[in-house]
């Protein structure tokens, strides 16, 4: 029993260390401070987020960031289940597990100061990872509420909200909806400064053009 556990343990750690460090290579950190020489998180909002690079400096490389912040994410889950998944029989577990990592890496980067961004993008992708009908309801509500009222914050704010309800309904075991409603309450939290300017009509709303300097 105690060989049975410290495996469990081992690869669990091992799966959180992983998919915490791969959250850590945010694309839009990594892009603006060592190829622009720019760090987003010096202009706009702050934020070191898809949404606020594109805003300050548009161009195909908002393409980079978007495909560097969802691959490392596929990675994340894909490792975390063959290392706890595949030797557990807990798929959907590890992949939550690996996401809530995941999403704490691309908040909270060690490499850069533990300011990272909202984990949307990465959160996306990582929804699609776990179940299509996890994806459709926060993808869904997202892409709805973002296209209707130029708010992508609001969008978000659904995502985060959405994703441990359905969870829930998908999958009523008790570890994973503690996971899942952990993960969306950090991504509430890291739009926290967004909803009070929803609530006070000055949130900014989205464009296709980047703003000029």
């Amino acid at each position: 029993m105690e060989g049975i556990m410290g495996e469990v343990i081992w690869r669990l750690f091992a799966a959180a260390a992983a998919a915490y460090f791969l959250g850590c290579f945010n694309g839009a950190v990594i892009i603006s401070k060592y190829i622009l020489r720019d760090d987003v998180r010096t202009h706009g909002s702050g934020n070191a987020g898809l949404t606020n690079f594109h805003r300050v400096f548009g161009g195909p490389l908002t393409l980079v960031v978007i495909l560097c912040d969802v691959l490392k994410a596929v990675a994340a889950v894909w490792l975390s289940v063959w290392l706890v998944g595949d030797a557990f029989g807990w798929a959907v577990l590890s992949k939550y597990w690996a996401g809530l990592f995941c999403l704490l890496g691309h908040m909270f980067p060690c490499m850069f100061r533990f300011k990272g961004g909202k984990g949307i993008l990465s959160g996306g992708a990582i929804a699609i990872m776990i179940d299509w009908r996890v994806a459709l309801v926060v993808w869904g509500g997202f892409i709805l509420l973002a296209a209707l009222t130029k708010y992508v914050s609001l969008g978000s704010v659904w995502a985060g909200g959405s994703f441990p309800f359905i969870s829930w309904i998908c999958y009523p075991e008790w570890a994973v909806v503690v996971l899942a409603f952990i993960t969306g309450g950090l991504i509430i939290w890291q739009h926290r400064a967004n909803i009070k300017r929803l609530l006070r009509g000055t949130e900014s709303k989205f464009s296709l053009h980047k703003k000029q300097k």
